[in-house]
């Protein structure tokens, strides 16, 4: 049965999509099947993997809705093994169109059950809210990982997403786990960076990546590629930490007992 990670941050610019995107893509080159969930009205999971989002006929919204299936939704990314269930605009209007559905917090759960065995990996790109799509996303995903980025404000707010995810244990989904905080955008000549990564480490310890996403201009130029940073410049730094991370992340799963 596939894994679901949701990731999610209700910061804006922390490097989201970016990690959906590249981790999604390094998976896949591992010889993983993965799944990418664009539940972000912005798209840019969407576009980063090279899908034309004005094109889009079938995706997140409909699926949300219910309208298509999931197999309907997806489309295959530009990436070997990974396919994309690509977002559109009108995603904007689903928070106000589910909110008298009864079980609205399980629409995307019900929805990604029935391909859920078909993939290995299934990632979630949240947007930068708490509303009730990322609601969603919560209550469908196994666990979470939060992309914090090394800046001046890092902390601010995650408390608030960690109050969010237990509310979220407590009441609709007491599985989810946290699979780990990630540090993007690091500088290691900046003394500031240096000391997120000391503060983040001191307070949340074994939760937090060994891997750090260090910030690269390749990593920032890729999107507007439509491709990840892999395909784009495999010997990148980016590309590099993103498959220190995939492969972080199958050793944890394997050590858990949880490798499929």
């Amino acid at each position: 049965m596939g894994k679901i990670i949701a990731i999610a941050n209700q910061k804006g610019g922390v490097g989201k999509t970016t990690t959906t995107v590249n981790l999604g893509c390094a998976l896949g080159v591992l010889e993983k099947k993965v799944l990418i969930v664009d539940a972000d009205p912005q798209a840019n999971a969407s576009s980063g993997l090279g899908i034309v989002v004005e094109e889009v006929e079938g995706g997140t919204y409909h699926l949300l809705e219910h309208a298509i299936t999931a197999a309907a939704a997806i489309v295959p990314a530009n990436s070997p093994n990974v396919s994309i269930i690509p977002a559109h605009i009108d995603l904007v209007a689903i928070e106000i169109e589910l909110i008298d559905k009864e079980n609205r917090e399980r629409m995307l759960l019900q929805a990604l059950e029935s391909v859920r065995d078909n993939y290995d990996y299934i990632l979630i790109d949240c947007a930068p809210s708490l509303g009730l799509i990322t609601l969603n996303a919560l209550v469908a995903a196994d666990s979470v990982i939060i992309p914090i980025q090394c800046e001046y404000f890092a902390l601010e707010g995650l408390g608030k997403l960690l109050n969010t995810i237990k509310s979220v244990q407590k009441i609709h989904n007491p599985d989810l786990d946290i699979e780990g905080l990630l540090l993007t955008m690091y500088d290691a000549r900046l003394r500031l960076s240096n000391q997120v990564v000391e503060e983040v480490e001191k307070h949340f310890q074994d939760i937090v990546f060994k891997t750090i996403i260090q910030r690269n201009v390749r990593l920032s130029e890729a999107p507007s590629y439509g491709e990840s940073i892999i395909a784009y410049d495999a010997t990148s730094r980016g590309a590099v930490n993103y498959l220190n991370l995939a492969n972080e992340i199958l050793n944890n799963h394997q050590e858990n007992g949880k490798s499929d």
